[in-house]
């Protein structure tokens, strides 16, 4: 069954090399108990963790049936602990948070095999534990975990049970309890390889192999008659034995890994918990950064509505430079035909409003009020998003007939009517009585001015009988295409040019505001803006994402043991590798569900308290939950990396 054939095994010790075994042979055949003896550091548990598929040798062949398993791989190697060997620990290195017969399901996991759960009561009934199957293991004596530890052994019915010490830690009583179980499971045709160092425990084996400084000195058989195995294996397959493995594996339930993770996250409450508080406050910063950036681009958006779109303005030239008074003629003044003549550039503008402003005192009953006074054209309202929420805009018939008609502002109607609605009452604006025809919609205050601190009137009413002008203060010019803005301003340049018969020279003496660039100017900045708070909000989440990272190093320090056990039961790297993915997955995830909570409440508050303009969207949210998986996956693979190569040996050691 299996032949060792001159193994060498050296380990490093700092400078010192230590060679814990010096060309052994040894075959063992099926059915065999045998007791492997030996005084400490004698090479005694090296050659059970070799023939125990647990360590390599250095050099030699290892034949198991027809294979030479020391040309398998690490991940072949744990398929056959899984599926071949049984092992029984002295440390009996059972899961201190799961019950005693989850202990004993383990290898069935990493056999693809956990819906067989019914083969771990059935084991655990057969060590005669089956009325602790409930108990976690400080819950049990010394006894009843070492036979859990052999009912986990027996679980995947392996044809070699191995038993380091198995009975080390343990008083008399119990003791005889382990060795009778071995011997029946012996009788039963298992193959028992068990190292001791009492000669009363290996006197119930029947063959007896002595060690010393590396190599076998005796090799003692007695003369009793063993009994035949249950089962005889004819001509072992590794190769059908792996081929078999991997199909089944192929097939196991991604939810086993998910159930480990998710009981692992649980059982540490505090160090999952500080975990998720760095992913935590990363997600809240980028949705609460992300929210005041959308909301400020929301607010600037319209504000610039109200100023309107594909506008042109024009307007005269300042008469100062610098403070120096320039000579008369040097700005070009414009009147209301020449608003007329712009807005017959039809094949570029849409539509055309002259206006002037000045400021008016209002007084309605015994109240008033001082206040911007616009007189503008019918285009004005729709050019300005400025069509009344209540009542109407003057006409055109109205404009021509210089009509004393007003539309006010929101913050005029409360100072002067309160919550009375003004449509139809008579104001005086510098002692001249105009009628309320309508309200403008509200537009908010910036820090220059109160948008909504205005009143308007026909454009001639303003010139000719309130303010006393006879041009325009400026002209806006509505562009039928934002492709056209550039044709629009040089035709209606050229025409001014022409109409005021300007030569070269004074072409400064007007100038034509473009809308566009402003829009733009003030989107670009409130773009860079978002992406810096959302850039500072990365790096909160990056600092969450390597607190992830530490942690998990961490825990892969704590769990060395576990993880050693796990390899020595069949874990492959693949299956400690997604274990830990996993479970930093879902603290990110979680920590990132929380963070999104938290982030949604804190715009709220500052939307409430501090009375930002705030706005959460799908796509910061998709953002920092798609961020937090692949913080999760990222900063997880290093140390699931590291918990997938432990050696399985120094891992079981590990203190």
């Amino acid at each position: 069954m299996i032949e060792l054939k001159e193994i060498t095994k050296t380990y490093q010790m700092g400078t010192v090399q230590v060679q814990a075994l010096r060309n052994v042979s040894l075959k063992i055949s099926q059915g065999e108990f045998i007791a492997i003896m030996g005084p400490s550091g004698s090479g005694k548990s090296t050659l059970l963790h070799i023939v125990g598929f647990l360590d390599r040798p250095d050099s030699g062949s290892y034949l198991l049936g027809d294979r030479d398993i020391t040309e398998l791989s690490d991940d072949e190697l744990a398929i056959l602990r899984n599926r071949i060997a049984g092992f029984v620990f002295q440390q009996f290195h059972l899961l201190p948070r799961i019950s005693a017969v989850e202990n004993a399901e383990l290898p069935l996991i990493y056999a693809g095999k956990r819906h067989l759960k019914e083969k771990a009561h059935e084991k655990m009934q057969e060590v005669g534990l089956s009325q602790r199957e409930a108990h976690r293991p400080n819950e049990l004596s010394g006894g009843e975990q070492q036979r859990v530890a052999i009912a986990r052994s027996l679980v995947n019915e392996p044809l070699i049970v191995f038993a380091d010490e198995p009975t080390g830690n343990l008083d008399t009583k119990s003791e005889e309890e382990i060795i009778t179980i071995l011997e029946d499971l012996n009788k039963k045709g298992k193959t028992i390889v068990m190292v001791t160092h009492e000669q009363e425990i290996a006197a119930h084996a029947q063959r007896i192999i002595r060690m010393r400084d590396g190599e076998i000195v005796a090799d003692e058989r007695k003369k009793t008659k063993t009994k035949k195995p249950a089962v005889m294996l004819q001509g072992l397959s590794i190769d059908a034995i792996l081929s078999e493995s991997r199909q089944t594996l192929a097939r196991a339930a991604f939810m086993d890994h998910f159930r480990q993770a998710l009981h692992s996250i649980v059982s540490h409450k505090m160090r999952s918990f500080l975990s998720m508080v760095g992913i935590l406050i990363g997600i809240a910063s980028v949705i609460a950064m992300l929210a005041l950036g959308q909301g400020a681009k929301e607010s600037i958006t319209k504000q610039l509505a109200s100023l309107g779109s594909n506008l042109l303005t024009v307007r005269p030239g300042s008469s100062q430079l610098h403070g120096v008074a320039l000579e008369a003629g040097t700005i070009t003044r414009f009147t209301l035909q020449d608003a007329d003549a712009i807005g017959r550039l039809t094949d570029t503008v849409s539509r055309v409003s002259p206006s002037v402003s000045g400021r008016g005192q209002l007084v309605y009953g015994n109240k008033n009020w001082n206040t911007q006074v616009l007189g503008t054209g019918i285009n004005y309202a729709p050019m300005r998003a400025s069509i009344p929420t209540i009542g109407r805009f003057f006409t055109d018939e109205e404009l021509r007939r210089r009509d004393k008609l007003v539309v006010l502002g929101t913050t005029v109607v409360e100072k002067l009517f309160g919550e009375t609605n003004p449509i139809g009452a008579i104001v005086k604006i510098n002692r001249i009585n105009f009628k309320v025809i309508g309200v403008l919609p509200k537009k908010g205050a910036s820090p220059f001015r109160d948008q909504d601190d205005v009143v308007v009137i026909p454009v001639t009413t303003a010139m000719y009988r309130v303010l006393g002008k006879q041009y325009t203060d400026s002209i806006d010019a509505e562009v039928r295409d934002p492709r056209l803005m550039d044709k629009a301003q040089d035709a209606i340049s050229n025409l001014i040019i022409k109409r005021h018969r300007l030569n070269r020279e004074k072409e400064d003496t007007f100038n034509i505001r473009n809308m566009a660039d402003i829009q733009a100017t003030l989107q670009s900045t409130t773009r860079t803006m978002t992406w810096l708070l959302g850039s500072i909000a990365a790096i909160a989440l990056l600092v969450g994402g390597i607190g992830i990272m530490n942690i998990m190093l961490v825990s892969v320090s704590e769990r060395t043991r576990e993880i050693g056990l796990r390899k020595a039961i069949g874990a492959r790297k693949t299956d400690i590798m997604v274990q830990f993915l996993i479970e930093s997955v879902l603290m990110t995830v979680s920590g990132g569900i929380a963070g999104i909570l938290c982030g949604v409440g804190i715009s709220f508050l500052l939307a409430l308290l501090a009375g930002w303009a705030t706005k959460v969207s799908i796509f910061s949210i998709v953002l920092a939950t798609t961020f937090s998986l692949m913080v999760g996956i990222g900063f997880g693979l290093w140390p699931a990396r590291q918990a997938a190569r432990l050696n399985p040996i120094e891992a079981l050691r590990y203190e």
